[in-house]
């Protein structure tokens, strides 16, 4: 130590401080102080009390590593590490921030005869500290190309945070430590070797969710004073409108959720009117007769009938007939104009009449998540979604959904005509 009392030395300098210690009151401060001071014993307990040099600056203190610069590291990361282990269990909080410099110092005497040092390294600590927020610890560029170069461990906790100018106008390129609440890779290996696994994960884990809430918050503030800023300064009319630009995609939201949640409750579907199908009916060109083998339908009454009310006072019985047959299908076609037809075109020697035959059908509804590929009694049909209704045929039909990646789902279905069933399925959990 006294040999060194008359050099200019370089040396890794740590300087921290408490933030607001100054607003807090007595009982406060001695709480705050009484941890610091706890937790920077720990911190440099293994460093040789001639190798450091501690300076006591009431709200803080900065200690000099006169031996490796390494020390000055693990020193910052065991305070950190001791900061986040209290987080929340001791009131009030302890908030430090913390910078590291590696510049030239000088050893003098202070009043009290006791070593001092003095220098720019000590000074451009105190402005790196300064840029720093609480629990975060960085490093100036002089330290950064020092440690880094140490080992490749060393060189991965560092992260360039950008150049900074103090109150003198001089800039400084600083580096990071981490985020604050991180735990770097090579501070777990200073973590003692009994800690588990688990804990340390635990550790990581709260480390990083501190610092993303802690971004989350900067945003959130900034935003909102922004956005309160834009809103105060603007004119009523701007201000109605942003109240309905914010007001607008609400509203829309809830009205898709409503939307949705009554998806459900379709009305069913009538089922389509019962209509017998009419029977062929044939006219024969030499005389008025009407062949009607099954004559159950009022349609085929109601031909019937025309046909004899006009066989007495017509001369051409074979044309009459004929028109009549034909009103009284398209009587019928359109009572079953809703439903879906099939039609047979029926000649004979003088006209030709079409008769119709009904096919109803039934309505399977679809809800499969996420996906599914669709088979109806074997046959594919669709994927859905998109697909999500579909029309069978009354009767029993073995329904299947496919997915690449879960076991195939099959319902067995007995449906009957105008009925509307829903398949639901979920792959997955």
């Amino acid at each position: 130590m006294e040999e060194r009392g008359n050099k200019t030395i370089i040396c890794s300098v740590f300087f921290l401080d408490i933030i607001e210690y100054s607003k807090k009151s007595v009982t406060d401060q001695i709480s705050l102080k009484e941890r610091f001071n706890t937790f920077l014993s720990t911190a440099i307990r293994d460093v040789p009390i001639n190798d450091r040099i501690i300076l006591d600056t009431g709200d803080g203190a900065a200690i000099s590593f006169l031996g490796d610069i390494e020390d000055a590291l693990r020193a910052a990361l065991s305070v950190r590490s001791s900061l986040l282990s209290e987080e929340g269990l001791s009131s009030p909080s302890l908030q430090v921030r913390m910078g590291v410099n590696l510049g030239p110092v000088r050893l003098v005497r202070d009043i009290n005869g006791q070593p001092n040092l003095v220098g720019d390294g000590i000074n451009v600590a105190q402005r790196i500290m300064g840029f720093a927020s609480a629990g975060q610890i960085l490093v100036s560029r002089s330290y950064y190309d020092a440690a880094s170069r140490l080992s490749h461990d060393y060189a991965g906790m560092f992260h360039y945070e950008g150049a900074r100018t103090d109150k003198h106008v001089r800039e400084h390129e600083v580096y990071a430590i981490g985020y604050p609440g991180d735990f770097t890779g090579t501070q777990k290996r200073f973590q003692a070797k009994s800690e588990s696994k688990f804990a340390e994960i635990i550790w990581i884990v709260r480390g990083k969710a501190r610092r993303y809430w802690a971004i989350l918050q900067v945003w959130q503030s900034e935003t909102r004073a922004h956005l309160r800023e834009v809103f105060d300064n603007a004119s009523n009319n701007k201000k109605a409108l942003y109240i309905g630009a914010i007001a607008l995609p609400v509203l829309l939201l809830v009205l898709l959720v409503i939307r949705f949640a009554y998806l459900d409750d379709e009305p069913a579907q009538p089922a389509p009117k019962a209509v017998v199908a009419t029977t062929p009916i044939v006219v024969a060109s030499s005389g008025v007769s009407l062949v009607s083998p099954r004559p159950s339908s009022h349609v085929a009454d109601a031909a019937a009938k025309q046909v004899q009310a006009v066989q007495a006072s017509t001369s051409k019985p074979s044309e009459v007939v004929a028109n009549s047959a034909i009103n009284a299908n398209k009587q019928e076609t359109k009572e079953i104009k809703d439903t879906k037809e099939t039609k047979e075109v029926i000649k004979s020697d003088s006209f030709k009449v079409v008769a119709s035959s009904v096919v109803a059908k039934a309505n399977v509804i679809l809800k499969i998540k996420p996906w599914g590929e669709v088979y109806v009694d074997g046959k594919m049909v669709g994927v859905s979604p998109p697909l999500t209704k579909l029309q069978v045929d009354p009767g029993e039909h073995v329904i299947e959904v496919r997915n690449t990646t879960f076991p195939v789902s099959t319902r067995v279905v007995n449906i009957k005509t105008g009925m509307k069933i829903t398949v639901k399925h979920k792959f997955g959990n």
